[in-house]
Formats: C-alpha cells, structure tokens, sequence
C-alpha cells in the first residue's frame, strides 16, 4: 500500500512500475471460441414458452395462439364463403375485384434488378432475425417504460425474476439452440451484435439503392397505393382468399390490394421504423436528443423494434405461403427471371438461391465459434464509423428528475470476491486507494475522503446495458475532467484505462479503455454515491465509472486504479477491454 495518503495530506506520488501491475493481473483471452467455458462456463438455462401480460399478474402463453389461429382460420373460411353466396358481396367483389384500374398498366413488368435485391434482402435478413432473436434473449423481458423494474414486463420469455438480492441481468439470459440464435450460445450477445449490427448495414445499403432504382424507374407505382379504392379491393381480396376461390394472379404488372397494402407496409413504414427504434436503443444518442429520448424511452424503442420483428416474420410466412399456393412456377419466374411463364427457369434459379442461403444458415454459427476475431473485426468495419459519430455527441445534464429515478437497478458483472476486496468490504474502504498513472505529469493516490474532498459533481442519468435493460439514477462523484486537472495528461495519452477490483468471469481482473476525449464530457465521472447513498456492493463500491455515451458494459465498477496510456492495444488482449478480450465485445459502443 502506497503511504503518505490521509484525509489532510496531498494525494501521495505512485510509481509507473506499481500501477503497472495492474496489467500483470489481466488476461488475453482467446481466440476462438470453446462452447463449454464460454464466458466462465455459463451453463445453459432454458426459458419458458412466450408470454404477454394480459392483466397485473396474469400471463397470456402464445402457444395457445396456435391452436386459437387454426380455430378463427377455419371459422373464418366458413364464414367467408357463406359471405361469398350472398347478393351484396358478389356485387361488392364484382365491383371491386382486387386490383385498383388505376393500378394496372402503369408499370413495367418487374425488373432483374428487383429480384437480385430480393434475393440480397432473403440473405441478409436470415443473419439479421437470428441475431436479433439471440440478443433478445440476453434480456429476455420488453418493458414499456425506460425502468427495466422486474414485475413490470409486458413480454418474456423467462421466468419471474428469483427473490434474490444479488441476482444479475446475466444471470437472468437464457440460451438457444445453435442453429436458432446466432451464435447460439447462452450470453453471446458480443458476436450476436455484430452480427445484426454489421448486416443491419448491408441491408439498409441495399435498402438505399433499393429505393433509388424503385422511383428511378417508376416501380414505385408497384408498391405505393395511388387509389382510396385500394381499401375495399383488399378487402374483396381478403374475402376472396378466405372463400378458397381466389382471385386471379395479375402481379405480373399490378399487386392487388392485399399485396399492395402489405407491400407497402413492409417497405415504406416495418423497414424505416426497424432503423429508427434500432438507433432510439443507443445511449449516445439518448443522453444527446433528451427531449425525444424522455418520450421515446429505450424500452419503448426495443419493444417497437421487437413488434417491427413479428410484423417482418408474419409477413415472410404469409408472403412464401401465397407464393407456393397461387402458382409457385410462374412467381418465382417473376421475381427470380423476370418473365411471365410457367417455364422452370425461374424455379431453378430459386433454387440455387436457397442453396446459398442453407449454406449462409448452417455455416454461420460454426464459422463464428472457429474465427470469432473475424466476426468481430468485420462488424466493427461495417458499424464502426457510425459508433464514432455518434460517440462525439457530448450531452448535458438535467434530462431526468427525482421523479425519474428507477424503482429497481440491476446487478451484473462478476461480484468481486478476492481477498483484497473482502478486506476493504469490511474495513469500510478505510484503506482503499485510487491509484492514478500512466502518461501524466502528476501521477496521484486518492483515498475516498480525499476524493469527496474534491469539487462534487451530481446527475440524474440512464444507464444502458448492452443486454437491453435500462435504469435511471442519481449518481454523484468527482468529474472525469477534475481528475485529469489533478494529474495532467501528457499529449501522447490518447486513451484512459479503468481497472477493476473484481475479476471476469474467465479469470483476471475487469477492465475497460475509454478514448480520452470523452473524459472531459459533462456526465463523465467517478461516482461514489448512489440515489443518495455510497454506491452499494452490488452497484460497484466504493467507486465506478459513468461515461453515458458508452453501454452499460464499459462503466467498469469497483475501480481501483486509472492508467493513462497512448494505446490500448498494449494492454490485456489488446481489443480495448476484458469483454473485448474474453468476448469480443466492441471497444467504441455508443449504439
């Protein structure tokens, strides 16, 4: 223990070589992934059937809609064609018989360039809905307000939350099948995010080139309904599927107005608003757009992004169900060779398709288990330079009041539990020590009083864990900028390291790299106090971090020491931190 630190004496000089130390105490990680030590052996755990609540304790499951579905489909059969024996709707379906007038010859026939991007959009969406499904169930509980409180999810998959103080969000994850999730582990949501983040970028390029070439063109006509009278066409369409004497397939040229409303749904409304709750989710930008986040709160956006899932879903099962049964020959000759025929072209082509497509399917989670590293690299390729624009979007405080303040604030994280921690537990963190070094002038030693001694800095925040749960709370502490006004960062520190007094769950101390110009933000800091109190066990005492432009994963709790270091990579495994090392989590993770 380093001497000459009190409550009334100057913070005492520490050697480079002591603070050093820390890094002895890191470890690598690996670089390929063994499913049986998986994030410190996690063992599997199921979840249960799918579940809406339906009243305060009562809980709809789902499944029930299986056997409910067939029920109403088949009643609604019988009723569709007592419907269609009647005077007025015949009428009524001769009158409207599903394609608008104003609809048909208004286009060209559908293009190549339509079925290649069909094709691009299958693929793409086939790593995107895996991933997804596996980050859901990382956090497996939607809420609808930005307090993840257990006991108020309107959505889960799991099972009530345990009457255990220190259960942990991770914890609470559960696991999937290999070939469901991507990659199909219990608590991989690192490599799950890369993977949905990464295609996410692929899929909205196509999306953009894809909407360029659809008013280019005019086959916007297509998709976009240009009658009022594409209403009542649907619904004779819809009347007509139900009866089992559907109406004839002209697609070619026109959608009916079924085809025309899902269409234009799925495009124009279920794609925009994936992004826009995709990037509602992202801290930086929440702690930045306070006067939107605080109406369109996080869990708001993940729950809309998981409805905007089951609409993507619905509609894939609907839209293959009718291309198989309205004349599977001549609809994939539309789409995949752009010719009005029952020739068999089109379905060879479909098929090599949905060879490549199997391949994607079955290859992805070994190819993600054998070169992890790979996945990770080529996610932050493809996501990075978004994550580094919206991580320059500096905020201030006062978004959030008391009334804000979450009733219930989830534990994660490895509790700490070496000897030295269990010794300054009990002392009370009398002799705890904040040693800072590295790259500045004035390397220093805090004590706790000596710290609250220094200008104290408070905000009412919400924190974003990378699993999906949110919480706001009241933290106080000492800035991040008084710290570095303290100790004088040289000009080659380019990045801050925060060691942890726990370990990871593979062994070797916790820690995270944060890049240096995000250090002097207004809601950086080291906080001490929690809603009022010293930061509890659970929570990170006696000192964490808080970076609100960073995910939950990167606010390193129980700090014992800050390094100052020109780059990260010569420290641990050199990815930026220990869940950059051990599970090729993203060093910048502002979304």
């Amino acid at each position: 223990m380093v001497e000459g630190a009190g409550p009334n004496r100057p913070p005492s000089k520490v050697s480079p070589e002591f603070v050093r130390s820390f890094r002895s105490q890191l470890t690598s990680g690996e670089d390929v992934v063994d499913p049986s030590t998986w994030a410190g052996s996690v063992p599997p755990a199921s979840g249960v059937a799918p579940r809406v609540r339906v009243w305060a304790n009562r809980w709809f499951n789902l499944l029930w809609l299986l056997p409910i579905g067939f029920v109403v489909l088949i009643t609604a059969v019988a009723g569709a064609k007592g419907l269609r024996s009647t005077g007025v709707v015949q009428l009524f379906i001769q009158q409207y018989p599903g394609t608008s007038a104003a609809a048909i010859g208004e286009t060209a026939a559908l293009p190549v360039w339509a079925g290649a991007q069909h094709f691009l959009n299958l693929f793409l969406m086939i790593f995107i809905i895996r991933s997804g499904v596996q980050i859901l169930t990382d956090h497996p509980r939607l809420y609808w307000t930005r307090h993840s409180t257990p006991g108020r999810d309107w959505f889960r998959i799991q099972k009530p939350v345990p009457a255990d103080p220190l259960w942990t969000a991770k914890n609470d994850s559960i696991s999937l099948r290999g070939q469901v999730g991507l990659p199909g582990l219990r608590h991989s949501i690192g490599l799950a995010r890369w993977w949905h983040l990464g295609t996410n970028v692929l899929w909205l390029l196509n999306g953009v080139v894809f909407y360029v070439l659809l008013f280019a063109t005019g086959q916007w006509r297509h998709l976009v309904p240009t009658s009022w009278d594409v209403f009542p066409n649907a619904m004779s369409v819809l009347i007509q599927y139900l009866s089992l004497d559907w109406p004839p397939e002209g697609h070619w040229v026109a959608y009916n107005g079924l085809q025309l409303l899902a269409y234009f749904v799925t495009v124009f409304v279920a794609a925009p608003a994936a992004l826009i709750t995709g990037l509602g989710m992202s801290p930086a930008l929440s702690t930045r757009f306070r006067r939107i986040s605080k109406v369109f709160s996080i869990q708001t956006a993940r729950s809309l992004h998981f409805l905007v899932l089951i609409w993507f879903l619905v509609f894939i099962v609907l839209h293959v169900s009718m291309v198989v049964t309205t004349g599977v020959l001549r609809n994939v000759n539309h789409m995949y060779a752009s010719r009005d025929d029952n020739s068999w072209l089109g379905l060879m082509i479909f098929g090599v398709s949905m060879v490549v497509v199997t391949v994607g399917w079955v290859a992805a989670t070994p190819i993600t288990l054998r070169h992890p590293r790979i996945v990770q690299r080529a996610g932050f390729a493809l996501i990075g330079p978004v994550q580094r624009l919206f991580e320059h979007l500096d905020a201030k405080p006062g978004e959030y009041t008391e009334a804000d303040i979450s009733p219930y604030f989830w534990h994660n994280g490895r509790y700490p539990d070496s000897d030295e921690y269990r010794a300054l537990l009990d002392g009370n963190f009398v002799d705890y020590r904040l040693r800072v070094n590295g790259l500045v002038d004035n390397p220093q030693d805090f004590d706790l009083e000596q710290l609250r001694a220094l200008p104290a800095q408070e905000q009412i925040t919400q924190h974003f864990c990378i699993q999906g749960w949110s919480g706001v709370a009241r933290w106080g502490g000492v800035s991040m900028q008084t710290i570095m006004d303290q100790v004088h960062p040289r000009p080659e520190a380019k990045w801050v390291v925060f060691y942890s007094l726990g370990d990871g769950p593979d062994g070797g101390i916790y820690y995270d790299t944060h890049p240096i110009d995000q250090m002097g933000y207004h809601l950086t800091m080291l906080a001490y106090d929690m809603n009022g109190a010293p930061v509890s066990f659970g929570h990170g005492a006696p000192l964490r971090l808080r970076n609100e432009t960073q995910l939950g994963f990167k606010q390193v709790k129980w700090v014992k020491g800050v390094e100052f270091v020109a780059d990260y990579a010569e420290v641990g495994g050199g990815f930026g931190g220990y869940n950059e090392d051990h599970e090729f989590f993203g060093y910048r993770q502002s979304l």
